[in-house]
């Protein structure tokens, strides 16, 4: 047992046991401390080979100690732990000993007593010493690159957090862009901008002011020509106020954000101590400015900052420019697109041998729902999904996920649980409802035999029968750690026999009807598909 109640060193200690069948002892190459105590017959003073351990810690080198026929001693350098810098000892006989005479000269160099040596010895099974210092390295190796996976998933779980943020914000802004073309009128617009920016920005109250000074109809209200105000949440301001309000600001920044937080400390004539912080950003085209966007009281009385300013001074400029409003749209689904791609990097970063997998089912399901007649919507839906169908793989253990031969059955439901993992990671994105059925249901199959939830026939989503067959067709047709990638007519053929029985046979039909496509953006490097077009 420890010498200390060191339990985090016990894991290490467990593993070395099961690969050496022997207890080690352990040091702190750090303070000189004898942390552990090997529980045999073999005492000896392991401090003296402080500054040897110390230099194999460094180095994260395993190395003999000491080597005396028939004894010699290993030292393997333990990943560190509560600031030490741990090695555990372990001796082995490392030839057979016959007679008390075969360990005389060891018991002398090693200062042990002649008759406890020998019975120590004489019950050792005798290793031979280069392969005791390989498995030694071997384990040391897996410990470093234990500690590498760890260090990169813990990398890799806080950008696919700052990312979820970055694209529900995104999102925002190719919802609103979207509704430019739906809307009927600045007002009906405004109500959605107000509401999805509620969703973002941490404002108590949220208000758009049009002036109703521009004659022209198209960048103001079109109920009259008189200014109007919109509102979501507390209004801070009534509807008398806002014109005093804005004249604050028109003079001095007339087209750019205003940020202020404590407006009373700052001006001794503030008149609305109602207001604590607020954003106050200009509607403008050109050098005409018709509105204001105001975001008023920090819901958890923080301050307000430039990514709340500039979230709405971009709201502001969609506004503004409603006659631009398409190719706005398309830049910023653009951008869209791209930080969606940015998220499923995350998943290829788990597994190189999957790298583009996600693009690729992505374009698939757009060719085959472009085949069974979906709509630009439908479309934009099917790509989105097949972007983020794998997106639970990032819960997956690596050592399953990246596994070059066939899966135990534990682990075969360990990688089951990526559907479940991935609606579980996108769900509170309210942007990605539709989506989310197609990440939980594109592994059901049609005769109820899939996973999550055993689903058969139509109860399995349109969208999620169209991805299982993109998604099947990709991964044979790719290579992988434990097979080459599949030839094109068993590909077929397996398609043939699974159609109304692993897979919807309207999406094999149409798979068969854009074979030759399918073909090519297999083997196609990845493109961007617009989802403004």
């Amino acid at each position: 047992m420890p010498a200390r109640s060191d339990v985090t060193l016990l894991p290490w200690l467990e593993q070395i046991r099961q690969l050496f069948g022997i207890d080690f002892a352990v040091i702190d190459t750090t303070s000189g401390n004898v942390l552990r105590k090997a529980d045999d017959d073999f005492v000896h003073d392991w401090s003296e080979q402080t500054e040897l351990c110390r230099q194999l810690f460094e180095q994260q080198r395993c190395e003999f100690l000491e080597d005396h026929a028939p004894i010699a001693v290993l030292a393997v350098p333990l990943p560190a732990e509560n600031e030490t810098s741990p090695v555990a000892i372990g001796v082995f006989l490392t030839m057979s000993v016959m007679s008390p005479d075969d360990v005389r000269s060891a018991a002398a160099w090693f200062k042990q007593d002649e008759d406890n040596l020998w019975r120590w010895a004489s019950r050792q099974t005798p290793r031979e010493g280069d392969m005791l210092r390989s498995a030694g390295e071997c384990l040391v190796q897996r410990w470093a690159a234990d500690r590498e996976v760890s260090r990169l998933q813990y990398e890799l779980e806080s950008v696919s957090t700052n990312l979820l943020n970055v694209y529900e914000e995104i999102s925002l802004l190719h919802r609103l862009s979207q509704n430019l073309t739906l809307s009927s009128s600045d007002v009906e617009l405004s109500r959605i901008a107000l509401q999805w920016l509620a969703e973002v920005v941490p404002a108590a109250g949220l208000a758009i002011w049009f002036t109703g000074t521009n004659d022209d109809r198209s960048v103001r209200p079109d109920s009259s020509a008189t200014a109007t105000v919109v509102r979501h949440g507390t209004s801070a301001l009534r509807e008398d106020e806002f014109e005093s309000f804005f004249a604050r600001f028109v003079h001095e920044t007339p087209q750019r954000p205003v940020v202020q937080n404590h407006p009373a400390e700052s001006e001794t004539d503030w008149p609305y101590p109602q207001i604590g912080q607020f954003i106050a950003v200009p509607l403008a085209e050109g050098d005409n400015i018709f509105g204001w966007l105001l975001a008023t009281n920090h819901t958890e009385g923080r301050e307000f900052g430039t990514v709340e300013a500039s979230l709405l001074n971009t709201v502001a400029t969609i506004l503004g420019i409603h006659s631009s409003n398409r190719n706005l749209y398309r830049q910023q689904a653009q951008f869209l697109s791209e930080m969606v791609r940015t998220l499923t990097s995350a998943v290829d970063a788990k597994d190189p041998y999957t790298c583009g997998h996600s693009d690729r089912v992505a374009r698939l399901a757009v060719r085959l729902g472009k085949e069974t007649g979906c709509d630009e919507d439908a479309l934009n839906t099917l790509y989105m999904s097949g972007l983020l169908h794998d997106i639970g793989k990032i819960g997956i253990d690596d050592a399953v996920l990246r596994k070059p031969g066939k899966l135990t059955p534990e682990e075969y439901e360990h990688i089951k649980l990526h559907p479940e993992l991935g609606y579980k990671i996108l769900r509170d994105l309210t942007q990605l409802d539709d989506v989310l059925p197609v990440v939980l249901h594109h592994h059901e199959a049609w005769d109820g035999s899939g996973y999550p939830h055993g689903l058969a026939g139509h109860d399995t989503p349109q969208f999620a029968r169209i991805v299982a067959v993109a998604d099947a067709f990709d991964a044979m047709s790719s290579d992988r750690p434990y097979r080459p990638g599949i030839p094109l007519k068993k590909i077929e053929e397996i398609f043939r026999q699974g159609a109304g029985g692993q897979w919807d046979a309207t999406i094999v039909d149409a798979f068969f009807s854009t074979l030759d496509d399918m073909r090519k953006i297999v083997s196609d490097e990845p493109n961007t598909l617009d989802l403004g077009t």
